[in-house]
């Protein structure tokens, strides 16, 4: 038997979605919760197998419930169950750790089958998801630091320059002269096409580039 949680803010989605499993011989519903919150705490008492999750919930969204269910539970499996295919949602539902993105339009055996393949170690995605997905993986090849990565100097320099530091006290920092200090921030604005200090910073901490090199080379 897969034992399945449902967790979405909506009764009637729930109700739905319980009275079609039941109809499975496979599927047992063991509980469901109308918050992320509420699907956490289901889960550490009724360690189903499988929780549907819905992304936008009050008290805790699915993807914060999912972060926290997959840090504790590693072994127990989300699918996320919603009506966004936007890269807002679907990459951080899967960077949190989501096994599975299904759109509420899909077909109740196509549902069925998702979650069997998932139980299997299957990774289930919608076509939509998948094509967001992929626009965002060629979004990312031509960012200006992958087509022009930084040394690992200009990292250390733009970590400190993230902090709001002067050149001095950057140089000071880096054990370094302003001169390069300088001349490392020019690349820097170069190398990301900006124009200036508070566009690579917002610039650094959007793309995690806030943290400076180990090597410091």
């Amino acid at each position: 038997m897969i034992r399945v949680l449902i967790a979405d803010d909506h009764h009637v989605v729930r109700r739905g979605l319980i009275v079609f499993l039941k109809t499975q011989k496979d599927f047992e519903v063991v509980g469901e919760a109308k918050n992320g919150l509420e699907a956490v705490e289901l889960v550490e008492t009724l360690q189903p197998d499988i929780v549907l999750m819905d992304l936008v919930m009050p008290e805790m969204d699915g993807i914060q419930a999912t972060k926290r269910i997959k840090s504790k539970w590693p072994t127990i499996e989300v699918l996320m169950l919603t009506s966004f295919s936007d890269k807002d949602h679907v990459l951080p539902a899967i960077e949190a750790g989501a096994a599975g993105y299904q759109l509420k339009d899909i077909e109740p055996d196509e549902l069925v089958n998702s979650i069997r393949k998932i139980m299997r170690g299957e990774n289930i995605i919608h076509p939509a998801a998948t094509t967001t997905l992929q626009e965002k993986i060629q979004e990312d090849k031509n960012l200006p630091h992958i087509q022009n990565p930084l040394t690992p100097r200009e990292q250390d320099v733009l970590a400190e320059l993230t902090k709001g530091k002067s050149n001095r006290e950057i140089a000071s920092s880096l054990f370094v002269t302003e001169k390069t200090v300088k001349t490392h921030i020019s690349n820097i604005f170069n190398k990301l096409n900006v124009q200036d200090r508070t566009q690579a910073a917002l610039y650094a901490v959007k793309h995690n580039l806030t943290e400076g090199s180990e090597s410091g080379v």
